[in-house]
């Protein structure tokens, strides 16, 4: 009987090893590749090798046990399976709580229609690069971004053409900026982008560039007949320039007036905020 109770709590203790196998190869696949993934990979490995452990124990121990002191061992065994098994799904579920609240903190800065940064994360962020200019009096621009006779795209197309529009203009903006630089949505078919480290002249060239990209650029859409389109788009763009009496909210506010000026002086065309010379760059 103790031979039998002995195999049973390696047995057991087995089973439990197979099935801390199956939840470590879901815990790898959600790791980011590299040493973490490696670790884990590694991991397997050691359970592999407690799991030939176990069966290289009840196979050279087969019925020797017969005295109840001699339960110790299989005993550890089995707590040390258990252990393993704990230890593993606690980690599987510290990285799905990770990744939850990745996804949620995502949620709550990106816009859920193009997945550029939203509103709120624009406020904050435009703070911290203002501060940080003031500090180190470094380089800041930002560029006001609208699409020029949106209306007519949803009113001809409908709102889901609209919607690829937008989409399709975020993708076309992100080609030309920095992994630096920083894109959101402002409003409607407006967009902002913080140009990190960029002097005014530098930053009109970039709206430049995104302007002629855009302008060149067919998007393929959908009316409401069903019928695939393809149609082209402007953008009107108003470029301004930090300077040390500025705060974030007087950035905006001069780059808004520049975007205006575009509009009144024919749209699709960067227009620079200045206090001097009214510049078009065309």
């Amino acid at each position: 009987m103790i031979a039998y109770l002995s195999a049973a709590l390696v047995l057991i203790g087995l089973l439990i090893l197979v099935a801390a196998l199956a939840s470590l190869r879901r815990l790898i696949t959600m790791l980011p590749a590299g040493s973490l993934r490696n670790r884990g990979v590694a991991m397997t490995g050691l359970v592999c090798i407690f799991i030939a452990g176990y069966l290289g124990y009840i196979v050279m121990l087969w019925g020797q046990q017969t005295l109840w002191k001699e339960l110790s061992i299989p005993g550890l065994f089995l707590f040390g399976a258990i252990f393993v098994w704990l230890t593993i799904n606690l980690s599987l579920k510290i990285a799905i709580d990770l990744r939850r609240i990745d996804v949620l903190e995502a949620e709550n800065i990106t816009d859920p229609l193009t997945k550029v940064y939203n509103r709120r994360y624009l406020d904050r962020r435009l703070d911290e690069e203002v501060a940080r200019s003031k500090r180190y009096s470094l380089d800041l621009s930002i560029l006001m971004i609208d699409i020029d006779s949106f209306k007519r795209v949803n009113d001809i197309y409908g709102h889901q053409a609209g919607d690829v529009t937008l989409c399709t203009l975020c993708s076309l903006i992100k080609t030309v900026l920095r992994d630096t630089d920083v894109l959101a949505r402002y409003g409607g078919e407006e967009f902002l982008v913080i140009c990190t480290n960029n002097a005014i002249s530098e930053a009109a060239l970039v709206a430049e560039r995104i302007r002629q990209l855009v302008e060149s650029h067919q998007i393929k859409v959908t009316d409401g007949s069903g019928a695939n389109r393809n149609i082209r788009i402007t953008i009107s763009i108003g470029a301004a320039g930090f300077n040390a009496s500025f705060n974030s909210k007087k950035l905006v506010q001069a780059a808004d007036e520049a975007l205006y000026r575009a509009k009144a002086e024919g749209k699709n065309r960067v227009i620079v905020a200045t206090t001097k010379v009214k510049e078009s760059v065309k």
